[in-house]
């Protein structure tokens, strides 16, 4: 009956059902409770609330690292999980970041012209900024 499952066998809705509960847990770890929404709420797929009653994060789960102009200036963090790791990043921040530090040069069509950047694997100037965001 509890034979694990291989995450290549789920479909995509499954897989991120899968991916919600796998960060849930990790941010429980951390005090924080975790509402998923139906649909998506101010660019959020869950709310995680923590304990002391004054914060709130609206997050975006995602199947990696993503920038995305429809989540600026709305105050989102991003979700994904890479290996054994958990990473919970402000999208605004991750932007400022790339910008200032040249890391996203005129040559990124996918940002500068539709707004988008994804890396299927987080390439190494990435894990540096991300891990004061793992969990």
């Amino acid at each position: 009956m509890f034979e694990p499952v291989p995450y290549a066998d789920l479909n995509s809705r499954q897989k991120e059902n899968y991916n919600f509960h796998k960060v849930a847990a990790r941010l429980a770890d951390y005090g924080f409770n975790c509402l998923r929404l139906t649909d998506d709420w101010q660019g959020a797929d869950f709310i995680a609330c923590h304990i002391n009653g004054e914060t709130f994060l609206k997050v975006q789960l995602k199947g990696r690292l993503v920038i995305d102009r429809k989540y600026q200036s709305k105050d989102i963090h991003v979700a994904f999980i890479h290996g054994d790791a958990v990473y919970l990043y402000d999208h605004d921040q991750l932007v400022c970041h790339l910008e200032d530090n040249g890391l996203i040069g005129a040559e990124s069509i996918t940002w500068h012209e539709k707004g988008f950047r994804s890396w299927p694997t987080p390439p190494a100037w990435a894990i540096n900024f991300l891990d004061e965001f793992r969990i």
